[in-house]
């Protein structure tokens, strides 16, 4: 990958149906950017990775450690490494920044999204 991109030429990955994600990985850390279909289900799960984001826009529903939160544009989140948590899309869907540590080797086989249903930011 180029030191330099712009998010539409990246192409997204499928990590669940209804979720998408560009990926720019570093040496250490990967940074996601993740797309979730209007009103889409992240199972509960849990990796090994630190996980830190923002949602950028839509809404969406956090459930972590017992508590449920929803989080509007400019809402941040913190996901420690091996702690189980799950997200609900609001009804308009929702674009996350995410970044990783240690980087997500784990999504280098995922099937590449050949018509995504959401693409941040908008062409202008």
């Amino acid at each position: 990958m180029a030191v330099l991109n712009e998010t539409g030429s990246m192409s997204p990955l499928q990590v669940w149906e209804g979720v998408s994600v560009r990926v720019v990985h570093g040496d250490r850390i990967s940074m996601a950017i993740a797309e979730l279909a209007p009103n889409i289900v992240v199972p509960e799960h849990r990796h090994h990775n630190e996980q830190l984001g923002v949602v950028v826009q839509g809404s969406a529903r956090f459930i972590v450690d017992g508590e449920s939160r929803e989080l509007v544009a400019g809402g941040t989140y913190r996901f420690l490494s091996n702690v189980a948590h799950q997200v609900e899309a609001g009804p308009d869907g929702a674009v996350l920044i995410e970044s990783f540590t240690p980087v997500r080797s784990d999504w280098n086989d995922l099937p590449q999204v050949t018509d995504p249903s959401v693409q941040w930011p908008a062409a202008s």
